[in-house]
């Protein structure tokens, strides 16, 4: 028999159990709240937990109570204030919530609010997203080992033990090593029935004694095999067998031009320190690559991505050339997913926004899972040069997305990496 404790240390608040079948029944409102969260913090506090509160009228609950029953009459007061149709005040209180500056009369409700760990919070945070049309096709170095079944073992623990296959093999035993005595049993029973009765003390009592006696022997020898025996046993056996991994690299590409003002690129950032914190969350097997540009473009680390101050000139064509080619020397073999992500105020000029569109379109699409395009941009901007050439592209593979402040990033985000339903085009293994 199998015992399972938990273990797992509780909260001061309460029971750990009660606290993941709360945030079951209550998803919906603490996305909504985490979402409110992010779009208040800064990009280095983006991944900590934090306290969410949910209104008090999204937990209330039906409850039923006991009338008593029957026909009853009420005899009600009038009124000499209202009429049919009237509009009745709101009564002073509320549910809580309140920014805390004017009084008043009445009673109200706090909302409810409990901590967030690191851990749940990512949890919620990514829980229904995944890279678009990632396929599992290729052996990588670090192999992806699952557990496979091959037949049955000898050995095992209880828990993978084969009932159906553990009693074939019992009733399999039993009529082996009984089926000489039952054949001796059928003969014997036959004798007695088939001979005549005779008279007491006569040579036929005798030998119907003699067969009796026979007969109850033989039914303690087959009685005498035990039902189940250890030989018996049979466990499920698997093995671990190496299964192919989703390898993906993702390219980010950042315009760190001179019209990328300070508003600009920290929604930027913001929307790269997502996707980061996405992909070393649901997936092991990940690759980033760093691209910033202005006029020309070059590979860099993580801290000078989102905290160098270089800044120049702006030919979007530059970082979508040095992707295209890294690509080729790097990922061209061995069954890389690869999925870029490119984000710009959509400030070009002269024929660079046409040769990014048809580089793009003709060149780097082919070769990509899926390219997202982040146009950050201020709130009384038109449609850009680069952004009216983006237009024009017709494929499957290329989404466009425009973000004006911070709370936008977040939809933004999930938009472009929301998990496919059943049937979509996204690939599995």
């Amino acid at each position: 028999m199998s015992v399972i404790i938990d273990r797992r240390p509780n909260d001061r608040s309460g029971s750990a159990v009660n606290r993941e079948r709360f945030m079951r029944r209550y998803r919906a409102q603490i996305r909504k709240a985490v979402a409110d969260m992010v779009a208040d913090r800064s990009i280095r506090d983006m991944e900590r937990g934090g306290t969410v509160g949910i209104p008090v009228r999204d937990l209330s609950e039906p409850s039923f109570r006991h009338g008593h029953g029957g026909d009853r009459e009420y005899v009600h007061p009038g009124n000499r204030d209202f009429q049919p149709g009237d509009r009745l005040p709101r009564p002073s209180g509320g549910d809580g919530g309140g920014n805390g500056d004017e009084g008043g009369s009445g009673d109200g409700v706090d909302e409810f609010s409990f901590t967030l760990s690191r851990e749940e919070f990512m949890q919620i945070f990514f829980d229904d997203l995944e890279l678009p049309r990632l396929a599992r096709t290729a052996l990588g170095e670090i192999r992806e080992h699952r557990p496979q079944r091959a037949g049955y073992a000898r050995h095992g623990t209880p828990a993978n033990l084969a009932v159906a296959r553990s009693l074939r093999n019992a009733l399999g035993r039993r009529l082996a090593l009984t089926a000489g005595a039952r054949r001796e049993l059928a003969r014997a029973a036959g004798s007695t029935d088939g001979g005549e009765p005779g008279e007491a003390g006569e040579p036929g009592d005798t030998a119907a004694a003699d067969a009796a006696a026979r007969i109850a022997l033989l039914e303690r020898r087959i009685a005498r095999v035990p039902f189940l025996e250890e030989i018996d046993l049979r466990y499920r056996h698997r093995t671990m067998v190496a299964q192919p991994v989703a390898r993906a690299v993702m390219f980010c590409l950042m315009d760190v031009s001179a019209s990328m003002d300070q508003h600009k690129k920290d929604l930027a950032k913001r929307f790269f320190a997502l996707l980061h914190l996405f992909l070393a969350r649901k997936y092991e097997h990940v690759d980033v690559v760093f691209i910033r540009h202005t006029d020309d473009a070059e590979e860099v680390d993580e801290e000078h991505f989102f905290h160098d101050r270089k800044t120049g000139g702006t030919v979007v064509m530059s970082a979508l050339a040095l992707m295209n080619r890294i690509v080729g020397e790097r990922y061209a073999q061995g069954g890389w997913n690869v999925y870029g992500a490119q984000a710009s105020d959509g400030d070009a000029f002269g024929a660079d926004p046409e040769k990014s569109r048809g580089f793009l379109e003709s060149t780097l699409l082919p070769r990509v899972r899926h390219f997202a395009y982040i146009e950050v941009s201020d709130e009384d901007a038109g449609v850009t040069t680069l952004s009216a050439a983006y237009r024009r592209i017709e494929a499957p593979r290329f989404a466009m997305r425009e973000v004006r402040e911070a709370r936008d990033i977040w939809p933004v985000f999930r938009g472009l990496f929301r998990r496919a339903p059943d049937g979509a085009a996204t690939a599995r293994a």
